[in-house]
């Protein structure tokens, strides 16, 4: 039975260790990497690319370059998200398709092409800066995943912990292409959830009128 939103705050959390006899089916799977997909990006560039990794050996192989967590072989769906670098650099010619996706004039299209070039121009720069901006986006697209998985009722746990050149690595990823952002295993969780404990409202919202 699917949860409303409020009802997925509260169930989710950070699982640390998942039940490794219980499988997500391939429609719920598909469900949560749709809300990755259909999730904003900085002027709609899409800068990234997500692996969804089942491969028991493949997981047990990231496994120690991801701080041993035993989250990443007891999950059901390891997600990979990527940043990507190349996609994003006006010289590749994929921007210009990005924004060609629109129905606007070549005179509207190269106006944009300039916006972006110029309003960009020291993140570009280097291919350093272009994953600092990136991969901050792919943090939206993981969110959504994680909050349409509790919406199923399926757990899941952030994770920054890596090395990450060892998990690239093992991968076999292109960095000019695309870079680690973030580990994201989905799953059931074997143990009962923890109290979720958080500021009050009024110490993390103010308003200003």
């Amino acid at each position: 039975m699917e949860k409303t939103f409020e009802e997925a705050m509260d169930f989710r959390h950070a699982c640390k260790i998942f039940d490794d006899s219980k499988k997500i089916s391939d429609e719920d799977i598909k469900y949560i990497l749709e809300a990755a997909r259909k999730s904003p990006s900085s002027f709609g560039m899409e800068a990234w690319k997500f692996l969804v990794i089942t491969n028991e050996e493949l997981k047990a192989k990231l496994r120690p370059a991801c701080w041993n967590q035993v989250q990443v072989t007891s999950c059901s769906h390891l997600v990979i998200a990527l940043a990507g670098i190349e996609s994003v650099k006006p010289e590749s010619g994929i921007p210009k398709k990005r924004f060609e996706r629109r129905d606007m004039t070549q005179e509207k299209l190269d106006f944009y092409l300039k916006l972006y070039a110029d309003h960009l121009k020291a993140t570009l720069s280097s291919d350093e800066n272009i994953y600092a901006w990136t991969s901050k986006q792919t943090y939206i697209a993981c969110a959504n995943m994680m909050s349409a998985a509790a919406v199923l009722g399926i757990d899941s746990c952030p994770i920054e912990g890596f090395d990450k050149e060892a998990v690239e690595k093992i991968l076999g990823l292109n960095t000019s292409k695309y870079q680690l952002s973030m580990v994201l295993p989905f799953g059931y969780r074997l143990n009962e959830q923890p109290q979720q404990v958080r500021l009050n409202y009024e110490e993390v919202v103010e308003f200003i009128k």
